[in-house]
């Protein structure tokens, strides 16, 4: 039987204590360049993967962010999770680094969900049905916005109420200052 492994994906310098830490660059516990396929781990053998501000800077081609995807659905379990922490797209943080090559949304990971390309193939939705396309399965099981300091202070303070907020993150630039997302593989 495989054992069963936990990866901390893009580490840096913020090794996991616990997982295999992975980076292209400095001293990690396996060096790797995520976007260099197939990766170095068996099938199914993976119950975790942490990205932590690393995805933004995957798949510039498209090719390459898809195999990215189908990467992670190979080497990963059944019910594995997945947590990816990224910069909000219209924050600063994201704009200001030219290393940042693709934005990731909630709403861009739900494109790789199953149920969903089915359930819009029905209803007859331009969705992008990537799940279908490319044979992976991941379901959003949830997602949380960290607010800019700014708009935190403002909620804390109750200078903005919730609509307001929300009306702000869809309009403005600086609201949403990062996103955390937890998918899980199924299979």
């Amino acid at each position: 039987m495989t054992e069963i492994l936990k990866l901390n994906l893009g580490c840096g310098q913020n090794q996991l204590e616990g997982h295999i830490n992975v980076d292209k660059f400095g001293n990690p516990d396996v060096q790797h360049d995520l976007e260099t396929f197939p990766w170095p781990w068996e099938s199914e053998s993976i119950e975790l993967i942490v990205l932590n501000h690393v995805l933004e800077h995957l798949g510039a081609d498209s090719e390459v962010y898809f195999s990215i995807f189908q990467e992670m659905y190979r080497i990963c379990a059944h019910d594995a999770r997945i947590f990816i922490k990224v910069p909000h797209p219209r924050h600063d943080d994201f704009i200001n680094d030219p290393t940042h090559v693709r934005p990731v949304t909630p709403n861009s990971l739900r494109l790789f969900s199953k149920e969903l390309n089915l359930k819009w193939q029905l209803e007859k939705c331009s969705n992008s049905p990537f799940a279908l396309h490319l044979a992976v399965d991941f379901e959003m099981v949830q997602y949380r916005y960290t607010l800019d300091p700014q708009w935190q202070e403002k909620i804390l303070n109750k200078h903005c109420s919730e609509a307001e907020l929300h009306e702000a993150i869809k309009n403005y630039n600086n609201v949403v200052k990062e996103i955390q997302i937890l998918l899980r593989v199924i299979k």
